[in-house]
Parts: structure tokens; C-alpha cells; sequence
């Protein structure tokens, strides 16, 4: 459906020219919602904007349905990005407008016949819960309503894209899922494709198929929402996600030294991560059976969903005699999970001083 090929973007400041997009590669398929996440500056926001061409980049081609918007002049563009809608971070709802004309006004700058207005504003209200509000200005909405106007305004021109720019930055948690909600259910009636720009995971964890990361204008990293949840790759894309899954090591072992060979004393730190129906597998008490020479400690462990996919992630200590505890570790390597060996740490409290 979108299909960006080696997208480079540079803007001239005083100090000379600034590469804010160094050769972006990427493909969204037709109805995935697909998170683009990055820090402040690292070019989300332009990389969106040039999907729809409000920002024409330096180089490279811009593919939406099968048109190239790169080929395009002016004229074109304005026709093709009636089926591109797009919601922002501040609304930019008219104040003095009603909420039924917020809705209408791309309808009315197109032309379209007032019955026509009607018959498209009315079933959008209901989609986004605000039948009852069609008359109220801005000013007396809440932060989650201006948005859900935002959103009933940009499906207006029945687009097949829709394009959030950090659509949720600026409401509370509770409205910020509501919103999450609202465009995955839009996503699921309309069959729209929905990119999201967000520097928030929580909301990439919520709603998104796939994601990129994007840092100082380059891809980083990119694939299935789970896939980089469960193995990242790359440092900043391990930042993101120890906002939501710590890879701190316990208490007990934090500050030690990780070494790669065993020590007197130590433990042999492993952390697992179960995915799917793995995640009620009972790997652990069947390695305690085979292994009943390895004392096995569970020092970290939680269970989550992604999307309607269970994974659990844990910290486990494992010591003992060494060949049993090697033996136990090819074990856990046979079974339905993943696993990362961080090394052997010796306890605060076993610690000479």
C-alpha cells in the first residue's frame, strides 16, 4: 500500500545543510497499522509528512497505492491526498466551528453538495461516539473528544490511509487508550492502513502490526511488533522497550560483574522470554525434575500480551555442579522459547568484601 524507496530529506539552516531523512526504505502493507518510533528529532515526524508530500523529499520515491506522489505536480497531489487523511498531536480543530462542521470542512472546500455533507458527517459522529456533541464548539470539549473530532474529520474524504503524528502525546493515559481503541476499531471497519508516529512503545505495544525504528534519520531496525518486543536488536530499540520490560538485572546482582566463565560462588543468569502458548508451558519444573543437582532461583518474572499474543519474560539463577547446570541450560535451549545466557554474577550478599 506505501512504499518508500531510499527517501532522503535535507533542509538548509545557517550552519549549512541538515540530512533530517538519510535514505529510508520501507513498506507498508494494505491495512496494517505500522508504528514509526523514534526520540525527539529523529525525523519521524518529517518521514510522515513526506508520505503524504507535505514535506517533498531531496530524493527517493513516495509510492501510496500504487501511485508514485513523487511524480506528481501540485494539481495531482491535492487529488491524491484526498485519500490520505491525517490526525495531529494538537487537534487543529477551527474554534469557531462546531464539531458537525470540523467534520464537514474538507467536504465543503471539495465542493460537495450539502445533502452529500450530511449523509457522510452523521455516520462518522457515531463512529467516533460523539452524536450528541455535533453541535458543541472545541471549547467545550475534553482533550479525547477534540481528537475523536480530529479522527472523524480526516475519514471525511473516505480515505485508504490514515497518518497519526503522536495522535495520543497529549492526553492522560485513560483517553490515550480510548483513542488506541477507536483507531484499531476504525482500522478493523474501514480496512484503512494507519501509521503511527509515537516516541511512546505503550502505544506501539497496544495497536501496532509492525513497527521501525527510526534514529538520526536511518531506519534502525524494523519487523512484527512481537519480533522486536521479544528480540531486539539494536540499542535504541532496547531503550524504547526497557521503558516497558526492565532488562536491569535483579537487585541482588546489580553492580556485580558479569563474567563469561563460571566463578567460585556464582550464579549463571539466564533470561527467558515465552511466547504464545509457550507462555504456560511449565519449562521451569520440568529442567528442576531432569536437573534435581541444579538449584534453580526465579529472580524476575512477568506475563503480558501483545496484541491477543501472551509472552512472559524471567530471570532465572542457575547453580550447581557445572556439567549439570550446562546440561540444564541445552535443555531450556531444546524447548518452545528464547533465551539469552547474560553470564555468571555473584550475589551482593555472597560478595567478599
Amino acid at each position: 500500500m506505501i512504499k518508500l524507496n531510499h527517501i532522503e530529506k535535507t533542509y538548509d539552516s545557517p550552519s549549512g545543510p541538515v540530512k533530517a531523512l538519510k535514505g529510508i526504505d520501507l513498506e507498508i502493507g494494505r491495512g496494517e497499522i505500522y508504528g514509526i518510533i523514534g526520540l525527539s528529532g529523529a525525523g519521524k515526524s518529517t518521514l510522515i509528512r513526506c508520505i503524504n508530500m507535505l514535506e517533498r523529499p531531496t530524493k527517493g520515491t513516495v509510492i501510496v497505492d500504487g501511485q508514485d506522489l513523487t511524480a506528481m505536480n501540485e494539481t495531482q497531489l491535492r487529488k491524491a491526498r484526498k485519500n490520505i487523511g491525517m490526525i495531529f498531536q494538537h487537534f487543529n480543530l477551527l474554534s469557531s466551528a462546531t464539531v458537525y462542521d470540523n467534520i464537514a470542512f474538507p467536504l465543503r472546500l471539495a465542493g460537495t453538495p450539502k445533502d452529500e455533507i450530511r449523509r457522510k458527517v452523521e455516520p462518522l459522529l457515531k463512529l467516533v461516539g460523539l452524536e450528541s456533541k455535533a453541535g458543541q464548539y472545541p471549547s467545550q470539549l475534553s482533550g479525547g473528544q477534540k481528537q475523536r473530532v480530529g479522527i472523524a474529520r480526516a475519514l471525511a474524504s473516505e480515505p485508504k490511509v490514515l497518518l497519526c503524528d503522536e495522535a495520543t502525546s497529549a492526553l492522560d493515559p485513560q483517553t490515550t487508550r480510548s483513542i488506541l481503541d477507536l483507531i484499531r476499531d476504525i482500522n478493523k471497519k474501514l480496512q484503512l492502513t494507519v501509521v503511527v508516529i509515537t516516541h511512546e512503545m505503550q502505544v506501539i505495544k497496544e495497536i501496532c502490526h509492525k513497527v521501525a525504528v527510526i534514529d538520526g534519520g536511518v531506519i534502525a531496525e524494523q519487523g512484527s511488533v512481537l519480533d522486536i518486543f521479544t528480540n531486539p536488536q539494536q540499542p535504541i530499540t532496547k531503550e524504547f522497550i526497557s521503558v516497558l520490560l526492565s532488562n536491569e538485572l535483579p537487585a541482588a546482582f546489580r553492580g556485580g560483574r558479569v563474567e563469561k566463565t563460571p566463578q567460585p560462588g556464582s550464579y549463571l543468569l539466564v533470561r527467558l522470554t515465552f511466547i504464545g502458548e509457550s507462555a504456560d508451558d511449565p519449562v521451569l519444573a520440568g529442567m528442576i525434575r531432569r536437573f534435581p543437582a541444579v538449584e534453580v532461583t526465579m529472580l524476575f518474572g512477568n506475563l503480558d500480551q501483545i496484541q491477543s499474543t501472551p509472552f512472559g519474560r524471567m530471570i532465572i539463577g542457575m547453580t550447581g555442579p557445572q556439567d549439570q547446570v550446562d546440561a540444564a541450560l541445552a535443555y531450556l535451549r531444546e524447548q518452545d522459547l528464547r533465551e539469552e545466557v547474560i553470564g555468571y554474577v555473584r550475589r551482593h550478599d555472597t560478595t567478599a568484601e
